[in-house]
């Protein structure tokens, strides 16, 4: 069974910093691209960052571009989001997420897993 467990959400001042992790189990984590999205209350999920099956490729959105880093440990099944410089705008719940597109899109709908989800709440 497909699981994603997403770790490391909480809440933090504006200009600082928090680093989630997705978790993975039950394929092989290496074949895969894993993307991190995220959902603000009344508005629709929004893709944040994604990462190649192989980590040579990632893609951010403008919105976080020279703040957040993505990266993956496929020894350990695991996938990160350092996000830095945070800002009352990027409150909202981080899902990560897997696809079989091995190149990484920020397309949601090209993702077939996803995470639960964890709560990040920025105050001004």
């Amino acid at each position: 069974e497909v699981q994603l467990v997403e770790s490391g959400g909480g809440l933090v001042q504006a200009g600082g910093s928090l680093r989630l992790s997705c978790a993975a189990s039950g394929f092989t984590f290496a074949d895969y691209a894993i993307g991190w999205f995220r959902q603000a209350p009344g508005k629709e999920r929004e893709g944040v960052s994604c990462i190649s099956s192989s980590g040579g490729t990632i893609h951010y959105a403008d919105s976080v571009k020279g703040r957040f880093t993505i990266s993956r440990d496929n020894a350990k099944n695991t996938v990160y989001l350092q996000m830095n410089s945070l800002r009352p705008e990027g409150t909202a719940v981080y899902y990560c997420a897997l696809t079989a597109v091995r190149i990484g899109v920020l397309n949601r709908d090209e993702y077939d897993y996803w995470g639960q989800g964890t709560q990040v709440t920025v105050s001004s």
